[in-house]
């Protein structure tokens, strides 16, 4: 029900972002914070990749910006599954601009979206 609610809400919200208009590009920077060291790590994922963060999983699903202004603001579906689960933690869209907007909720590790990488 919240998944649904905030895949509305981020449809609605798209318009407003100026991101009418977007291309797909093949891959995501994205930051990963553990927040009890406070270590960050920068994480490089092309479209169907899965890198680790601590335990976690993170798989970019895709990545797309305004096409008007590729270094603009980037939004990206991830899957975020915890330790080797197949139950998923996060399923979503994350706006590089906002990403309070649909975010990652754990107890340790925070995860991002910095922008598309485009070649």
């Amino acid at each position: 029900m919240i998944l649904r609610a905030a895949t509305l809400a981020f449809a609605l919200l798209v318009p407003s972002f100026g991101l009418s208009q977007t291309a797909k590009a093949p891959g995501a920077l994205l930051r990963g914070l553990d927040k009890v060291s406070g270590a960050h790590e920068d994480l490089n994922l092309r479209a169907g990749e899965t890198a680790l963060l601590g335990k976690l999983q993170i798989t970019l699903g895709e990545c797309r910006y305004p096409t008007d202004n590729p270094s603009g603001d980037a939004f990206a579906w991830l899957v975020i599954r915890d330790g080797n689960s197949e139950v998923t933690s996060f399923e979503g869209w994350m706006v590089a601009s906002s990403p309070a907007l649909n975010g990652f909720d754990h107890q340790r590790y925070d995860v991002w979206v910095l922008r598309c990488i485009t070649e």
